[in-house]
């Protein structure tokens, strides 16, 4: 059964839209919005979580379960990457006439109402989303905004403000549906190779991101730092780049990095735009910062103004997370789970000069695994010791094969004397870490997949038994 091609058709105002998979990060955002926006919102899930009750607080109807009748008089429906075609109320919708929309169709429709700025690369994105739309706050232009994250200062990663007239968002390259936003402005963070299952080769993936660039009329800013995106700016022409590098538009100069924050000077064009006090730490986040700047000034933004909100950036959940201390031992989760990204992390911590770093990964979804394993072989050198487990799926069947065995090897191939240990159930993280961590440890979580709850588990497990 084929879905309705609806993506020409604009989003009527009130209409009543049915959310499938309303529990998940991408459409809960969406859900959050629509009812900002004024329509009416029901849902269905698989089960509770946080995401449904937030949905149900600001009044939307959200179901357990799925069934035709949970559509209720609804117009529109839309749906997650995770709903298949013979889901139940997908089946409905389409046998009575009703769109069945791709949340990235919604996206679109939703950004037709706003000028829309939109974040892309490999990784970054979250962060600099959410440091824009901090950047966006800060200088009384009243963005709204859908990032991949919540934002620490206000507990949530989506916001619909009728005064404003810019839209934040991540455009997300993993199926090619960035190029369906439309956007007016533009950032581009990096390329690297990624979800080549879908582009089937690094040029194709490549050459997307030009055509994301050069459909996009206003403002675009693009890292200088990363060669792909430096050589798409150089294609697509007319555009404002960032980076450490010598020839950036945006230039960042005097970077010093500390155990929790940085601290970086910004020059345009060779004029000094100020000192950013950054409250996270790492070259990469002081580039995601660099890059919010860069496009906050292109539309209008005062810099002092950016520099200032950019000062109080208090993080986004997932990304460099403090997750508590306990004995002496610091307990931080990352989301990264590129091999660029987990290097970027552990170079930052250094900054820290902590006793050890014990860092743990867990390796995400097989398709990736199997395409950039090799990738992994430096990534970890700036950890003291490494806890590799077992794949986290996403919902992929297994490969025979692929599993963080190869990992392990394509570590000890390059540096025979690693410190390593591989544990492939996750059940076994939290106990191992228990026996190994001492006063003065870095214990830093890195990955995708259900890593997230270790830190908890493991002061759990050292908390004194009560006398």
């Amino acid at each position: 059964m084929k879905l309705v091609d609806s993506s020409q058709k604009p989003l009527r105002d009130g209409a009543a839209i049915h959310v499938i998979g309303a529990g998940g990060a991408g459409m809960n955002a969406i859900g959050a919005v629509l009812v900002a926006m004024g329509h009416p919102v029901s849902g269905s899930d698989l089960r509770d979580s946080t995401g449904v009750n937030r949905l149900r607080s600001l009044g939307a109807r959200i179901e357990i379960g799925h069934n035709a009748a949970n559509l209720g008089n609804c117009e529109i429906v839309c749906r997650s990457t995770a709903v298949p075609d013979d889901n139940v109320e997908v089946v409905a919708a389409l046998q009575s006439g009703r769109p069945v929309l791709t949340r990235a169709q919604i996206l679109a429709q939703i950004c037709e109402k706003k000028r829309t700025v939109a974040i892309a690369g490999t990784h970054g994105k979250t962060t600099t989303s959410s440091m824009l739309a901090l950047a966006l706050m800060g200088s009384d232009l009243h963005p709204s905004f859908i990032v991949g994250g919540d934002l620490n200062e206000i507990g949530s990663g989506a916001v619909w403000d009728r005064e404003g007239e810019l839209f934040v968002v991540e455009a997300d390259e993993s199926d090619g549906t960035f190029l369906e936003l439309a956007a007016e402005a533009a950032v581009v963070t990096n390329i690297e190779a990624d979800h080549l299952d879908y582009f089937g080769s690094f040029e194709a993936l490549v050459a997307a991101f030009e055509v994301f660039v050069s459909s996009t009329k206003g403002p675009r800013v693009l890292c200088a730092d990363d060669e792909y995106s430096a050589s798409v700016a150089k294609t697509a022409g007319d555009c404002v780049t960032y980076g450490t590098s010598e020839n950036a538009h945006y230039r960042i100069v005097n970077v010093e990095n500390y155990r929790y924050s940085s601290k970086f000077r910004v020059q345009k064009r060779g004029i000094d735009l100020g000192e950013c006090h950054l409250p996270v730490p790492g070259i990469h986040n002081v580039r995601n910062a660099c890059a919010a700047l860069s496009i906050a000034v292109e539309l209008g933004a005062e810099p002092q103004a950016v520099i200032s909100a950019l000062g109080r950036f208090a993080g986004v959940a997932r990304r460099f997370e403090f997750r508590g201390e306990q004995n002496g031992v610091v307990y931080v989760d990352d989301y990264a789970h590129l091999p660029t990204e987990v290097s970027s992390v552990l170079e930052a911590v250094k900054a820290g000069e902590w006793r050890r770093v014990i860092a743990i990964f867990q390796p995400h979804r097989y398709s990736r695994t199997a395409e950039l394993w090799r990738d992994f072989e430096h990534s970890f050198v700036d950890a003291d010791h490494l806890v590799l487990t077992g794949v986290y799926p996403a919902g992929e069947p297994a490969r025979p094969g692929v599993t963080g065995e190869l990992l392990l090897r394509a570590v000890l191939d390059a540096h025979p004397y690693a410190s390593v240990t591989y544990l492939p159930g996750r059940e076994q993280v939290s106990d191992y870490l228990s026996s190994i961590l001492r006063p003065g440890d870095l214990c830093l979580t890195m990955g995708a997949g259900d890593l997230t709850s270790v830190a908890d588990e493991v002061q759990q497990l050292r908390r004194p038994l009560p006398t």
